[in-house]
């Protein structure tokens, strides 16, 4: 069957299941796996079926853009352009986060702070919207709104069925540097390499880092390499971020430079015991990666076991700090001084970003020209007492704003009406909304980011 036949069925399909929703009914995916951190109400009605959106539908090595479904897994695109020394503009550091969910949320990675964020690689996309429609947005014409609305609404205005995006040139290598640094010689250094494209002297076409404590930083430089030299391999007993900390350089495939984090989770596979050397011989290779480490995430919210043991053991219950938050680069070290004092949890992942265009988006305004760090910090703390749960991302979110920063959507959000309705610019989601969702079948922004539904 033709590419394009196949994507047409597809879509009458997803079409299908919306009519089948009955009227007044409210629409979400049927979709069995998730890379957000926001746990969601359950209910037991027919979803839209995006069960065959799965897939790239085209290639244009030439004018290097691609056709993609919605649902389609950044580790499948990838699959389709590396062997053309291609890939998108920006790979989210996880294998399934799929490229429809990277739009419509936000992506990022260490191409961000010269290609910005998945969302600017869009040229065009067809998403069906809440009224049931399938419309084509582009940054001008007839449903311009609904483009530039579209990043950071997390399905509240339809979903991406049909994506076409630039994508970028890339080398069968990635040479790597490890650079210490304290942590206020962060700043400095991300401006010049913002700046100049280069870090003492040398290209850097990828940059991200992670600071293990208040005296140990790093920033790791990555530089396309067509030579082939013998390269690391961190999908068996070695551990990638360990690695930052022991080698000043390192060479790796482009393929797993892009892939790297995903073995681990970053650093969180340490909670599973997937680090202990006897646990990772035993733990089969396709079974550690981040879905996996997801899935098993995914029963313990539902069914508390490890809470459960404990408390039996007589230890605090634990509040899950789960996030990700842009901070200016000039107030990065002041941030992670401050996060370390208040919150305690190491390491950090750091991923410099700028836009790539002169134009902010609505619902996530970040400031064009300037330059922001990634924090981010995944784990639990211990629940302190008398404090009632959410306290630590209470005052983290506090903490973000004070420092002129924007947080993340994809898991917990305590924020108040007003003040979320302030920060992500609701009023004007909301006039987008009218238009394409007026009898609001798709959740509400507030809704499904702070009240989980």
């Amino acid at each position: 069957m033709a590419v394009g036949v196949a994507h047409d069925q597809a879509v009458g399909r997803l079409r299908e299941s919306y009519e089948q929703i009955p009227p007044g009914e409210p629409v979400r995916l049927a979709k069995r796996s998730s890379n957000l951190f926001r746990p969601r109400t359950e209910i037991q009605r027919p979803g839209l079926d995006v069960s065959k959106l799965t897939g790239v539908i085209s290639v244009d090595p030439v004018a290097r853009t691609a056709d993609v479904q919605g649902m389609c897994t950044y580790e499948d695109l990838v699959a389709a352009t590396l062997p053309l020394g291609l890939t998108p503009m920006v790979v989210p550091q996880l294998k399934t986060i799929t490229l429809g969910g990277a739009v419509t949320g936000l992506g990022i990675e260490s191409s961000s702070f010269r290609a910005g964020l998945p969302h600017e690689s869009v040229l065009e996309l067809d998403i069906l919207t809440g009224a049931g429609s399938l419309v084509t947005a582009r940054p001008e014409g007839e449903h311009a709104d609904l483009f530039r609305m579209f990043p950071n609404s997390y399905g509240t205005l339809g979903y991406a069925t049909r994506l076409r995006i630039e994508l970028d040139r890339i080398s069968p290598y990635v040479a790597l540097r490890h650079v210490r640094l304290g942590l206020d010689a962060l700043a400095p250094a991300v401006d010049e390499i913002v700046a100049t494209g280069t870090y003492d002297g040398e290209p850097v076409h990828f940059v991200d880092g992670v600071a293990f404590s208040p005296s140990e930083a790093y920033l790791t430089l990555g530089r396309n390499s067509d030579a082939a030299v013998p390269t690391s391999d961190y999908t068996g007993q070695q551990i990638y971020y360990r690695s930052i900390q022991q080698r000043p350089k390192d060479f790796l495939t482009a393929h797993d430079y892009l892939w790297r984090w995903d073995t681990d989770w970053f650093w969180c596979s340490a909670a599973f015991g997937a680090q202990h050397p006897v646990v990772r011989r035993l733990w089969p290779k396709r079974w550690r990666r981040s879905d996996v480490f997801h899935k098993i995430v995914g029963f313990e919210n539902r069914h508390h076991v490890a809470a459960r043991l404990n408390r039996r053991r007589g230890q605090p219950d634990r509040e899950r700090v789960v996030q990700d938050v842009e901070i200016p680069v000039a107030r990065l070290a002041d941030f992670l001084r401050w996060f370390d004092g208040e919150v305690g949890m190491r390491p950090v992942w750091l991923c410099p970003l700028r836009l790539r265009g002169d134009t902010s988006w609505p619902l996530y305004p970040l400031q064009p020209g300037e330059t922001y760090v990634n924090v981010g910090f995944w784990g639990t703390v211990p629940i302190a007492p008398g404090a009632a749960d959410g306290d630590v991302n209470r005052r983290i979110e506090q903490a973000v704003t004070d420092f002129g920063g924007h947080k993340s959507l994809y898991s917990d959000a305590y924020y108040d009406r007003d003040t979320f309705n302030q920060l992500y610019n609701v009023a004007a989601l909301d006039k987008v909304k009218k238009r394409y969702d007026p009898d609001a079948r798709l959740t509400g922004l507030y809704e499904k980011a702070v009240t989980r539904r």
